[in-house]
Order: structure tokens, then sequence, then C-alpha cells
């Protein structure tokens, strides 16, 4: 497939972002491009506004597990034949055995993400990292808006920039840290997705912590306790949340069908009522959840630290933050206890807000091509079953998403469980449109 260079030519897609789904459909066209034998493939470039791939690396926590099944990596579930699969991965890195040995379907988090390194070692030659893109411009025909004209940063000179036009753009920029309103972060409050960068900051600073505060009731949050718990031996861990408890995770064989690429048909052809409910009833597969061998191995540690006298991990449930004080020494958290209203102030060294995620919207990455998008009643963005943006009658050129889709797609659209698939039929799609083209061109 060719390398992604800058031209003449005009590009058939260009991926904005390079994280797991768009590195799942540079390796599906790869894979098109040799298996047809023919240098008339697709034209195809990415760009990462970062120096290398990464996937949370914040919280690539030592002995942390993937939360689903190694199968639904990048490729097995549209192609198990792929040489592309973790299977195929660990048989390259001499641990297949091993792995096997280990009678498990949920690898090390930091084993995955080594799969996607690999994975995208592999398609580097169509990807440019380093290269922020920061504007998507119309390109208009005839009074037919046939082109997008992509710019982004030149890597190593920021100050330049780079235009490529394409036919389409599949924009997989992922997921933004979400802070309550008002929150700022400092040397003292952190987004949990920068945990281990900071706490191996903290630790060779030198600097004490006696008290460190979490907000968030979910998989994340509970694990930046317990790795702060570990951490700093000497420190009080205070986990604060709404609930009364940690929910479990709800990862039952059938409730794991919301995941299936059939349901996703049966998502998007729902009637509005029955999509939101199937979201409102599934919410505990991924939503504010945790998984059960930690709740377990959190309620251990409490249990052994009150035998011995000694309690460092408080439990402030029912509660929730009202104030946020940073001063030059500590940050002062006010804690309201909500039954009674009862408030707490507490002095803490370290604040981590384990607040989630939220998808960054089409027009923070698209700008005035946003105003070419179709949305509902609603303002929400029109999206096709094969994820492609509906957009005005003059425009030919193709947006397609990955993500941000969660209101038509359903629970996947920001998950790993369909990525293979929904790459798959994002390749179908370009490609079909491709010929189209080329017969209207033709005729």
């Amino acid at each position: 497939m060719t390398t992604l260079h800058t031209g003449p030519d005009i590009y058939d897609v260009l991926g904005i972002g390079f994280g797991p789904s768009n590195l799942a459909l540079a390796i599906a066209l790869h894979e098109q491009s040799v298996n047809a034998g023919t240098e008339d493939g697709l034209r195809v470039g990415f760009l990462e506004r970062q120096p290398r791939f990464g996937w949370h690396r914040g919280m690539l926590i030592d002995d942390a597990t993937m939360q689903v099944s190694f199968l639904k990596d990048l490729v097995t579930m549209r192609d198990p034949t792929s040489d592309f699969s973790f299977l195929c991965y660990l048989r390259d890195r001499g641990r297949l055995v091993d792995f096997l040995n280990l009678k498990t379907l949920f690898p090390l988090r930091i084993e995955f993400h080594d799969y996607f390194e690999w994975a995208a070692a592999r398609v580097s030659h169509l990807v440019e990292y380093s290269a922020e893109v920061v504007s998507v411009r119309p390109v208009t025909r005839d009074g037919e808006i046939r082109y997008f004209d992509v710019t982004s940063r030149v890597p190593g000179d920021p100050d330049s920039l780079t235009v490529r036009r394409a036919r389409s753009i599949c924009v997989a920029t992922g997921l933004e840290p979400r802070l309550p309103p008002g929150a700022a972060l400092s040397e003292r409050v952190w987004h949990n997705s920068e945990l281990l960068p900071r706490v191996e900051q903290v630790r060779r600073s030198g600097q004490p912590i006696r008290r460190a505060v979490v907000l968030g009731a979910g998989q994340s949050a509970a694990e930046a306790v317990d790795y702060l718990h570990r951490h700093f031996p000497e420190a009080e861990i205070c986990s604060v949340f709404a609930k009364y408890g940690y929910t479990p995770a709800d990862d039952s064989p059938f409730a794991n069908k919301i995941f299936d690429p059939e349901a996703v048909d049966l998502y998007y052809g729902a009637p509005r009522e029955v999509k939101q409910s199937l979201f409102d009833y599934h919410r505990s597969t991924n939503y504010s959840v945790v998984d059960m061998d930690l709740i377990e191995s959190l309620s251990r540690a409490m249990y052994q630290e009150k035998v011995q006298g000694r309690e460092r991990l408080r439990m402030m449930n029912v509660s929730r933050l009202r104030e946020v004080e940073a001063g030059a020494d500590d940050v002062k958290v006010t804690v309201e206890f909500l039954p009674t209203g009862e408030r707490e102030t507490l002095s803490a060294d370290l604040l981590v807000y384990s607040t989630g995620y939220q998808p960054q919207g089409v027009d923070d990455n698209l700008g005035e091509i946003g105003k070419l998008c179709l949305r509902d009643d609603e303002d929400a963005l029109r999206v096709g079953r094969d994820h492609r943006v509906e957009t005005a009658p003059n425009v030919t050129a193709d947006i397609y998403l990955q993500g941000g889709t969660e209101h038509t797609h359903g629970l996947t659209s920001t998950l790993l469980s369909t990525t293979a698939v929904r790459a798959g039929e994002i390749c179908a799609a370009l490609l079909a449109r491709r010929a189209t083209n080329l017969t209207t061109t033709e005729g």
C-alpha cells in the first residue's frame, strides 16, 4: 500500500487520530490491498498528534488486566485468519504456550498495549506521528463538495503546516478526560489518566504524601485507590463517591450479548425510546462499575487494616465533593455526607478525579465541516449504519466516525468489543463508495 506522503495525489481516506480504532482500520485496509495483489488499492493515510502510538498510558498499571477477551483484538472478530491477531503477536514474542497455560481470556493491560504497538509498527508506513490536525476544510467543485483539505502540523516543525486532500476522512480522536464543573488541574490535582507519570514524579521529588483523595466510583477510580494505597504505604487514601458501595460490573454471558455485532444492528434500527431503555438497562456492563476481584481485594485490605488497628483505606460513601481549595502546601477538600448533610474538610496532598471520559464532539475536530453534517430533532448527528455521517445533499465527500455514536450504534461505540468488526464495515463502505465513484466516472 502506498506510503503516507504529501503530493498532488488525492487520498481515498485520511484517518484523523491513530488509536486502536483507526489502527484496526489501517490493518483492514492494508490487508485488503495485500490480498488484492494490486497497486490500485485505496490511497490511505493516518495522522496522529502523539509522537508515537499510545493508549491510556497513564493507567497501564503493572498488574491490571483487560476487561474484554483477547479474542476481541484488532482483527479476530473480522478475520480469524489474520496474522495481526493477539495470538500471532504472542507467537512472535515467544509467549504463546506460556499464555495458554495461564488459562485466561484477559491479558495484562500492559501486554495488550504492547500488542497494539506491535501491530502499529507493522503499518507504520501509513501513519505520520506528531502531526496534529488543525483544520479540515471543504473543497467545492461545480457547487459540489467533493473533497476535504486536511491541514496538519509538520513533525519536528510545528510552525509549518501540511495540507492533504481526501475523498473521505475517518475521525477517531478518542476520548478526553471529563472533569466536574469548575475543576482545575494542578501539580496536586490530577485526572486519573495521568496517574502513573504523576505518581512517579511525586516519588522522585521525595514529597511526603500523608493523604490522597480519589473521586469516582468506576473501575478507574477503584484502580487509582488501590494503586495509591500500595505505592504510598504511609498515606491515608480516601475514596469519595455518591453510591453506598462500588457496583460490580455485569459481565455475565447474557448481559455481554449487548456487545455482539448483531446487537448493533438491533440497536441501530430500534425506536429512540427503546435505545434509551437498552442503554439504561446495560450501563452496568461498562459505566461506573468495578470488577468483583478488585472490589474484594479492597474490602480485604480494609478489614486487615481494621484488625491491625491502622486504617489507611477509607471509603467515604454516599458523599460528594462540595469545595476544593488548592493551597501552596495542600488541597483542602470539603466532603458532604449526603444522608445528613454533614461536611468534613480534609487537608490532602493529592486529589485525583476519576470521573471518566467523554468523546470529543465532531465540531471540536472538524470545525466548519461540522456545519455540513445533518442532525436529528435532539441535535445529535445522523449517522448511517456504515458509520458514515449524513451530510447535506451537495456533499459527496464522506465523513466516517469511530466513536461518538452511542446514540445510533449503542454501548460499543467507544469500546474495544466491536473494534475489528467496525473497521471491517468501514473498509467495506470505502471500497463500495470507490467502486460507485469509478463506475460513475467511467459512465
